[in-house]
């Protein structure tokens, strides 16, 4: 990769070198030749009208003088036939370069053939004048002073480019190699951690050096924080597989057993033996529904059926469904429900496997209660579920509903592998909610969490609550409420 880099540098200076030594040449050429048409226009210009009022210019021995002073490379003077040829033309003009109609209209021709500039210039020779020039000028000929001069090629100071590109050319390998190293150094060192990630060693990480360019730099570093997040989500995945593997152990094991002790008739108490089979084979089908609900929800497989609700409702019916339950436990679930409805648009279904999802995973904290309500708070509508339990660390708040997360909070009673809370947040997003943890809920102890949905209008506009507290009617909690956003 660097060597590339260094090529494609060193190509880029290269080309631009002689593009410019190429242009330089041109613009020096052109500018050598322009200068010197306009310096023998004027001095042919001078020359000729001299000639006109000094008939002993045209004389050979004084042109060939005015030659030398003039520095020309040829000074004539020839005649231009009415045919618009032009007798002895220097080398190497020829007469198409001159444009004979100007010539006849009195005006000069300028011009050049390669690196030779040439000048033609009409003047006025009395007969006398005419018969004294070398081979003689018709009367029916035009007399035109013709001077030529060369211009000295720009490829003469090539040498000067040729030192100056060379010189450039070494501070560009110089630049090249550089840049290159500083440039393929961290990139080569991202691949080399990227490597280790892809083979299994996610601690490994790009080493950032202070003298890398700054997004190099966000490059390494957001290597590392994906290793970190890679590594960490290792962990859990492996955390959860071994809370899995083993509430599937402790049932099977169960059913297993008790299922022996009848088909060998160890045990007396057939109808009690059955009734745990069933009650550890209903574990692990909660546990199996669990599993399928998340790999749904991640799979967008899953349909909502969204319809007009009323959120206390649907929560009290829940809460109510738990009862026996929660007397098994010795945990009393009470209700902070309103005695308004409070509206929104969901899955009654979902919003119901939420609210039990909820309870479910307060009972197994709860010392002795757990609360269900619902309240509208602004534009939002809030369900929460809340337990007297040992509470949530300030730590683990945030990432309470994040899969395979399993938290220090030491529960009251056994029971699942965290998969609930994760449901949870998955089906309150997918209907346009969120959900979130406070804790502790009071006396330092006991967690709440807390469904919010968009609220929905009352079918009696005028009874729109447009507050930011939960209505009189429902008990407030013991934290505030804050809707998400």
């Amino acid at each position: 990769m660097r060597r590339r880099i260094t090529v494609a540098i060193l190509g880029v200076v290269i080309g631009t070198l002689v593009l410019t030594v190429v242009g330089s040449l041109l613009l020096v050429r052109r500018a050598a030749i322009s200068t010197a048409e306009t310096e023998i226009t004027t001095e042919a210009q001078a020359l000729g009208s001299l000639m006109s009022l000094q008939p002993a210019l045209t004389d050979r021995r004084v042109v060939a003088v005015l030659q030398r002073l003039g520095a020309f490379d040829e000074l004539v003077i020839a005649g231009l036939a009415p045919g618009g040829s032009l007798d002895r033309v220097p080398t190497p003009l020829v007469g198409s370069l001159l444009n004979a109609p100007a010539l006849q209209g009195g005006q000069t021709v300028a011009g050049n053939a390669g690196n030779v500039v040439f000048v033609a210039q009409p003047l006025t020779l009395t007969a006398r004048q005419r018969s004294g020039l070398a081979g003689g000028i018709p009367a029916s000929d035009l007399p035109v002073l013709v001077v030529t001069r060369h211009v000295a090629s720009p490829v003469n100071g090539v040498s000067y480019f040729v030192l100056v590109a060379g010189i450039v050319l070494i501070a560009g390998v110089v630049v090249a190699t550089v840049l290159a190293r500083r440039i393929s150094a961290p990139i080569v060192r991202a691949v080399q951690a990227t490597r280790q990630m892809a083979g299994g060693n996610l601690t490994a990480t790009v080493p950032v050096d202070r003298r890398d360019y700054p997004e190099l730099a966000e490059l390494a570093e957001a290597i590392n924080t994906l290793g970190e997040n890679l590594s960490r989500a290792q962990g859990l995945e492996r955390e959860f597989l071994m809370s899995v593997s083993h509430e599937l152990r402790t049932p099977l094991t169960s059913i297993r057993g008790y299922a022996e002790a009848i088909a060998e008739g160890a045990t007396h108490d057939v109808a009690g033996a059955v009734g745990i089979i069933g009650s550890e084979a209903r574990r692990l089908e909660r546990l199996v529904q669990d599993l399928l609900d998340l790999a749904r929800i991640q799979a967008r497989q899953f349909s909502l059926h969204a319809q007009r609700i009323d959120c206390a409702a649907v929560a009290g019916a829940v809460a109510e469904g738990f009862q026996p339950e929660a007397r098994a436990a010795q945990v009393a679930i009470v209700t902070a429900l309103p005695s308004a409805a409070v509206w929104a648009d969901a899955d009654p279904d979902r919003v119901g496997q939420v609210v039990a999802n909820l309870i479910e995973n307060a009972l197994k904290f709860a010392t002795t209660r757990v609360e269900v309500g619902a309240a509208r708070v602004g534009e939002w509508i809030a369900v929460w579920v809340s337990d007297d339990g040992p509470g949530v660390s300030p730590a683990d708040v945030p990432h309470i509903f994040e899969r395979h997360f399993t938290t220090d909070r030491v529960p009251a009673r056994t029971g699942g592998v965290g998969l609930g809370l994760a449901i949870v947040a998955e089906l309150a997003a997918a209907m346009g909610g969120a959900v979130d943890a406070q804790s502790p809920v009071d006396a330092g102890r006991g967690a709440r969490m807390v469904l919010w949905l968009r609220a929905s209008p009352p079918l009696d506009e005028r009874a729109v609550d447009v507050g930011v507290s939960p209505p009189s009617s429902a008990p407030t909690p013991a934290l505030p409420l804050h809707p998400p956003g």
